[in-house]
């Protein structure tokens, strides 16, 4: 059985929980990660999560997103969740809004309530995403996915819209939108 970490308000584990029955319409704050991945020529990448996802299915977001096991660092958990959702491996893992945290309610009536650390990471291997988790990956610019998401946030998971203008000043050519 899979198991998240449930936080307070500042980030410090208070117990663990099944993940099954975390997730509803009033969630407990619980401990999560996003990261993005770019490539050797700066290209960043963003994925559009699996119709079969139980929160914001069918929406364009970040590389991958995940929980972290009770003991399990937010690194290693960045490398087993690339590997899941991606078929990644990643390298120079880097932390660059540690203090990330979101509420957000879907239109099916869940609630995500996340401290949610943003990463970057650098794609290692070749790309293998997973169906069940990936419905399509595409590699593009941060300066397009600035543009794209202040378009039409409603495309893109609502974590995504939030700490992006955080996560900008840190991605290849980002620094023009920050």
């Amino acid at each position: 059985m899979e198991m998240v970490v449930l936080v307070d308000d500042a980030g410090t584990p208070v117990g663990t929980r099944s993940k099954a029955t975390t997730h509803g319409p009033a969630t407990p704050r619980h401990l999560a990660f996003s990261c993005h991945v770019i490539d050797g020529d700066g290209r960043l990448l963003v994925t559009r999560r699996a119709l079969t996802k139980q929160t914001w299915p069918g929406v364009w977001t970040n590389s991958f997103c995940g929980h972290p096991a009770p003991d399990e660092s937010l690194e290693d958990a960045v490398r087993r969740r690339a590997a899941f959702e991606l078929g990644l491996a990643v390298d120079a893992i880097e932390c660059v809004a540690p203090e990330f945290s979101y509420v957000a309610r879907d239109a099916s009536g869940i609630q995500e309530n996340e401290y949610c650390p943003v990463f970057i990471a650098t794609a290692a291997s070749a790309l293998s995403p997973n169906p069940d988790e990936v419905a399509e990956a595409r590699w593009t610019t941060a300066s397009e996915l600035a543009l794209a998401a202040g378009a039409v946030p409603w495309a893109f998971s609502p974590w995504l819209v939030e700490h992006l203008p955080q996560v900008l000043p840190h991605l290849p050519g980002g620094n023009e939108h920050a």
